[in-house]
């Protein structure tokens, strides 16, 4: 397609990613809304691996032939590790079983990059067999923490059909990007490969879509904490408090609270620890001006009465 390698379901998705991003940059502009900063890198990051991924490799680069394959998978590193960052952030995951922290995956899959594709391709010129060498191991890490992260976060018996929603999901995002080094060895068919990796991107824009649909259907409830806050900062409103005070997951946290659930509950629920849930109140207490969770839902009884 325009004379290069870039397959014509590639230039759509490339032109979708780009429409999804600058929409969202434009409304958080519009809205003052500072909780989207995440997903815009993470949407940039996608525009950019369906750029390099769609062009690369041109015969007229300037430069060594493998130069190519290092952006084109280094943009491709870079995007699957921030999808995980991504997801670990949004259940609060520090690490999963073996010391799987963000930091130990990005090492590990870098590490495989340079000792098992780049060093490969020096000795034998073969870019298919780096691929082998490079996807065998990586492919094996990726399964696994789909895996550890379906047993982190899956459970069916989940009340809160919002959770329920973002987990499945969130499953969907973290087994496409999981697939990328076995669709990457299988062979260049651009059609099957950036359309299942686009998939992670629109399941998480689907996240945050129903994330903002559930701020809208239930912010009603924290109206009295709102006048609060209003009262004591003076120069914030019901709105600001959402878009810039508290965080997302502060927020998802205060709609539990003004329910009366426990944070034992709550963490189910989220699928985090007590300790965190308790972390993320104290920060909703001192954000909103109460002292305690107490305070808290009598504020909000005594408006909602």
């Amino acid at each position: 397609m325009f004379g290069t390698s870039i397959h014509w379901t590639t230039f759509f998705y490339l032109l979708v990613d780009t429409f999804i991003v600058v929409f969202a940059f434009f409304q958080s502009q519009r809205l003052k809304h500072t909780n989207v900063n995440r997903f815009l890198v993470l949407g940039c990051l996608f525009i950019l691996y369906n750029f390099t991924g769609g062009l690369l490799p041109v015969e007229n680069f300037p430069g060594p032939f493998i130069v190519q394959y290092i952006i084109t998978y280094g943009v491709a590193i870079t995007m699957c590790v921030y999808v995980v960052n991504y997801l670990y952030k949004e259940y609060d995951i520090d690490f999963l079983k073996f010391r799987l922290t963000v930091f130990n995956i990005a090492y590990y899959v870098v590490g495989c990059f340079v000792l098992l594709f780049l060093v490969p391709y020096f000795l034998t010129e073969s870019i298919d067999l780096s691929r082998l060498y490079f996807s065998i191991p990586v492919s094996a890490i990726c399964l696994y923490i789909c895996w550890a992260f379906f047993k982190r976060i899956w459970k069916p018996e989940n009340p809160n059909k919002f959770v329920l929603r973002r987990n499945r999901l969130s499953l969907l995002s973290i087994t496409c990007i999981a697939l990328l080094p076995i669709l990457t060895f299988i062979g260049d068919y651009q059609w099957l490969t950036f359309t299942v990796i686009n998939i992670s991107f629109y399941t998480i824009t689907a996240i945050e879509v129903d994330r903002y649909l559930y701020l809208l259907e239930n912010k009603a409830k924290l109206i009295g904490v709102f006048d609060l806050h209003k009262k004591n900062e003076g120069n914030l409103g019901k709105s600001e408090l959402l878009k810039t005070v508290l965080t997302r997951r502060e927020i998802e946290i205060s709609f539990s609270i003004v329910d009366g659930r426990t944070y034992r509950q709550i963490g189910d629920d989220f699928f985090i620890a007590e300790s965190t849930v308790s972390k993320h109140a104290s920060n909703i207490f001192k954000k909103t001006g109460v002292k305690n969770r107490s305070e808290f839902l009598s504020r909000y009884k005594s408006k909602k009465e």
